[in-house]
């Protein structure tokens, strides 16, 4: 396995560092959970519950280790302190300052082990104004002007319904980072502080958005090409109830999806203005109720127009072409299916799904084997 010589000690809890460390630990890092003696990690508690877990801290704890140590607790900051001798990486998802303050700051750990990468994911990053407040997802998507980019024109912004701050915003920026501190130190033979911010990672995903804007024109909710405002771009409800989503924003799509549905007099007007287009979806919605999912599905299947079912979880888990790319996998855990991991190594596959760690499984395993702590034990 490819990060099989990697340790990573995981102190962060819920979502950002969990998906973080999975993505590590499923290419082989041997990642050890971090816990406190009372809780753990609070995702365990949540509902509903696989054996003594929440099905999600199964999805999101595969392949790990559980020690549980009271940071606040002398001898059990020693013992953190020995491990972090033995670590590549720490992964904390904490508020800038509440490591300093147990002592366990970067600057000491640096003192122990030069080559140690250290990532910090926290909602605004390690300065500025915002530094120290609480935040969750939709609070970074509203600080970085997404969130009133979502959802029709007539109503107010949408809550998305995955956490886009969180995983595309905190956790893949910090894999991304923990990485490139890894390839660094092999350069260099020392660590690095990986600052990782979920409001700068969401401000990243606006490069179809926010150039516009600086150019002069700015987007509005439910108005624009890739929001909702366009007839070609859309999602329309059918004769049974179900949904059908058309992407048809290359011209040939278009021009094929029009003469799917009769109405070829509609392929010069694609990019028509906005209230053409409201016509257009508004007949469109009307000829799409003619039929069920199924019998438009069998019109299109000769037709590239980008016009493909809405599924619900049951049809995606049954879908052949997640199937073939492992997306859904069986696992040893409680959780009998697993979400695949979805990067694809011609030469370092990631490894089987091992179950998730009950709370303190590991701590003697893993701290028997430091001196300091032989005795104890």
């Amino acid at each position: 396995m490819i990060l099989n010589h990697i340790r990573v000690l995981d102190l962060s809890r819920l979502l950002p560092g969990p998906y973080c460390t999975m993505m590590l630990a499923d290419f082989g890092a041997e990642v050890i959970k971090i816990e406190d003696p009372n809780q753990g990690d609070y995702l365990r508690d949540f509902d509903p519950k696989v054996d003594e877990n929440s099905a999600v801290f199964h999805s999101l704890n595969r392949n790990k280790k559980s020690v549980v140590l009271n940071l606040k607790d002398e001898a059990d900051k020693q013992s953190f302190l020995s491990l972090v001798e033995t670590a590549d990486v720490i992964v904390e998802s904490f508020r800038p300052g509440v490591m300093k303050r147990l002592g366990l700051d970067y600057e000491t750990f640096k003192s122990v082990n030069p080559g140690l990468i250290y990532c910090a994911i926290s909602g605004y990053g390690q300065n500025g104004p915002r530094q120290q407040e609480p935040g969750h997802d939709v609070n970074y998507l509203g600080y970085a002007g997404l969130l009133q980019l979502m959802g029709d024109k007539e109503r107010k912004p949408i809550v998305p319904s995955t956490q886009i701050a969180d995983i595309g915003g905190g956790a893949y920026p910090a894999a991304v980072g923990i990485l490139l501190s890894i390839i660094e130190r092999e350069k260099t033979g020392e660590g690095q502080f990986v600052d990782i911010s979920m409001l700068d990672g969401v401000v990243s995903w606006l490069h179809m958005m926010l150039p516009n804007h600086v150019a002069g024109e700015s987007p509005e909710r439910g108005s624009e090409l890739l929001n909702g405002g366009y007839a070609c771009y859309q999602v329309y409800v059918t004769q049974d109830g179900k949904y059908l989503a058309l992407g048809a924003v290359e011209p040939k799509f278009w021009e094929a999806f029009c003469e799917g549905i009769g109405r070829e007099h509609y392929v010069p007007l694609q990019h028509a203005a906005l209230d053409v287009q409201d016509e257009m979806i508004a007949e469109i919605e009307m000829i799409m109720k003619q039929q069920s999912q199924s019998e438009w599905l069998k019109t299109f299947e000769q037709l590239e127009a980008c016009l493909t079912p809405v599924h619900t979880f049951d049809e995606m888990l049954e879908n052949p072409q997640l199937r073939e790319r492992e997306m859904i996998q069986a696992s040893e855990s409680g959780l009998k299916q697993m979400i695949g991991n979805p990067i694809k190594l011609s030469n370092n596959q990631h490894q089987l799904f091992g179950a998730s760690p009950e709370h303190g499984e590991h701590t003697e395993e893993v701290l028997k084997k430091l001196p300091m702590n032989k005795k104890r034990i």
